[in-house]
């Protein structure tokens, strides 16, 4: 495996997919949260920071057991804190580094650049640079306003980089780092859907045994693929918990359970529409929403589970962006969202907890499903929010909004499946918003509800761009909902990217 040290990079998780994507397993961990340096860990990378390694309070991590033992690359930050740290001069950048340049200097001797063409593009995203180095690096590429764009540190392999090879923009960015992982580093090729498939049920056989397993299921691709690996590796001893939390999509309960039934998954729904409902009337804290279900869920979830005699496990569909967002980079765990499945149960649930997906991002769920013969359907669909519609009624909850925003949001998706719109989009839906319109229907003012359609484009969902939808196709929807969903009178469609903004609006 690769080790990545994140000094809080906005890039951190791009270089863990690129890595992956070469079919190689590598893990982030925080820069002052160092794991032991094991021989499966065949090389090291040092992501990029918004920090200054000038900074009094700069980001510092302790690299004896890994400079000049293993493979090391520092990319941008990382490059300029390993040269301050041997004594080299940082400064400042007169030109704040933003962008796309050209390498037009290349070492033809540089295992790590081996194959890159000269003037290859890469992006540099950085506003210090690095001056002058110690006697004992060498310089291997330039650009022509950076002389020292990277550089191997002498009888080490150690190299590193002011800019950034994760990024679309560096055009020969993945051939960089397959030279680092696989010839350098000499790791095989051979982290694929299949072989995770195989090894992960292994393991589950051997960790579980004759133990009994009880998972809730959401409907959506994480837990599906969950439930599947560990039916596979335990059969009858897995049962699933589907709860209808009042909050699902139109029919989703109905839906579902009869999907998960013709997979061959022993499945019990429960309806507790009623106990939602009443713990979340009144509330308008987007917090307190997702506090509340959480606690509710795990209540309905704890009385169900007790039914069933001598269960040892919980299962969950934690995947690895819920690790990453809830691990600060700065030290403590820091949860981002609380509805994310890290952190713990409540004492008085006695289970072990077991998280076969954890170390997945959402598309290689999807590449693990495809390899266990999952339905395509299911393995597009889109994601959807724990805390379901709550989080999309943008005040209280009450069967009446949950209603109003069903209709919407299956005019919108249905729209999008029948205009193929669908799988070209990341995650869609509709948020049911606290502000009444003025409009006029007929001969008749009407003073009724905005409802705001939201569409974006992501591989993760760590970062995303709102989808260009046809005006035609907006169009066509706003008209639908505005005439057959009593109640609203003004559709508004959501541009905003993430980051700044989020993908849901609470």
């Amino acid at each position: 495996m690769i080790l990545i040290l994140d000094f809080g990079s906005q890039y951190t998780q791009l270089i863990a997919r690129k890595v992956r994507e070469l079919n190689v397993y590598c893990e982030i961990h925080p820069f002052n949260k160092i794991p032991p340096i094991t021989k499966e860990i065949q090389g090291v990378i040092l992501s990029g920071s918004p920090s200054s390694c000038l900074d009094k309070d700069a980001p510092q991590c302790d690299l004896s057991q890994i400079k000049g033992k293993i493979p090391l690359l520092g990319v941008c930050y990382g490059a300029q804190y390993m040269a301050y740290k041997a004594g080299g001069k940082i400064l400042p950048s007169k030109i704040r580094e933003y962008g796309r340049a050209n390498l037009n200097m290349i070492d033809p001797n540089s295992k790590l650049l081996k194959g890159l063409s000269l003037n290859s593009q890469v992006w540099m995203s950085h506003g210090d640079t690095i001056l002058d180095i110690p006697s004992n690096f060498k310089i291997i590429c330039s650009t022509s306003n950076v002389s020292n764009a990277g550089y191997k540190i002498e009888n080490e392999e150690t190299y590193a980089i002011q800019f950034h090879p994760e990024v679309t923009h560096s055009l020969e960015g993945v051939l960089l780092l397959k030279n680092f992982i696989v010839d350098i580093c000499q790791c095989k090729q051979d982290w694929t859907p299949d072989n995770f498939v195989d090894t992960t049920i292994s393991q589950l056989k051997e960790l579980l045994k004759d133990d009994k397993v009880v998972l809730g299921l959401s409907g959506g691709v994480d837990s599906s693929v969950c439930a599947v690996l560990l039916n596979r590796a335990i059969g009858k001893n897995l049962t699933c918990i589907f709860v209808d939390n009042g909050l699902l999509r139109l029919n989703e309960f109905e839906d579902v359970l009869s999907s998960y039934k013709g997979m061959g998954l022993n499945v019990i729904g429960v309806d507790a529409k009623k106990e939602f409902y009443d713990a979340l009337k009144g509330v308008t804290d987007p917090e307190t929403k997702r506090k509340r279900i959480g606690k509710t869920f795990i209540d309905v979830f704890d009385k169900e589970s007790s039914k069933i005699r001598d269960v040892k496990w919980l299962a969950q569909g934690t995947i690895y962006p819920d690790v990453i967002e809830s691990t600060s980079v700065k030290g403590p765990s820091a949860t981002i969202k609380s509805h994310h499945n890290v952190g713990g149960l409540p004492d008085y649930m006695k289970l072990k907890v077991v998280e076969p997906l954890k170390s997945l991002f959402k598309d290689e769920v999807r590449r693990v499903g495809a390899s266990l013969s999952l339905k395509k359907e299911l393995l597009s669909r889109h994601p959807f929010p724990g805390p379901g519609l709550a989080i999309r009624i943008l005040s209280d909850i009450t069967p009446e909004k949950v209603g109003i925003l069903q209709k919407v949001d299956s005019i919108f998706i249905n729209a999008l499946k029948e205009n193929n719109l669908y799988d070209k989009v990341w995650q869609a839906g509709a948020m049911l918003l606290p502000v009444s319109s003025v409009g006029v229907m007929g001969d008749e003012r009407t003073y009724e509800n905005v409802v705001a359609l939201r569409a974006v484009e992501s591989n993760d969902g760590m970062t995303a761009d709102w989808s260009h939808l046809p005006y035609e196709f907006l169009a066509m929807v706003s008209n639908s909902i505005i005439n057959q969903v009593k109640g609203v009178n003004r559709v508004v469609y959501d541009i905003s990217s993430k980051p700044p903004a989020t993908i849901e609006w609470e």
